[in-house]
């Protein structure tokens, strides 16, 4: 399988670790003398609907990239906790007191 670089931009992350999503690939680094993938690379989320911000990105080596497909990208890559994308409601059921 053949895949152009602005191909990679559409394609999801996928943890295979946690089976978390990571999101989608925003840049590639490529080794411009051996002219190949080096790693991908995902913007950090937000931090307050990007009022205060955003974590770091996500740089994923070629080593951790396990399957590409035509729609995801499946890694097994030990993420930092604040990368971790919370679940839905998280912030209001500790508000309300709500556990699921």
């Amino acid at each position: 399988m053949n895949c152009f670089v602005t191909d990679m931009r559409e394609k999801e992350v996928i943890n295979l670790r946690d089976g978390c999503r990571l999101g989608n690939v925003c840049d590639v680094e490529i080794d411009t003398s051996t002219a190949c993938l080096v790693s991908i690379i995902i913007f950090g989320r937000s931090k307050l609907f990007g009022i205060l911000g955003r974590y770091e990105d996500i740089k994923i080596g070629w080593k951790d990239i396990k399957v590409i497909g035509d729609d995801t990208i499946l890694v097994d890559f030990d993420c930092p906790a604040e990368c971790k994308r919370q679940s839905p409601g998280g912030f209001f059921d500790s508000l309300f007191g709500h556990k699921r």
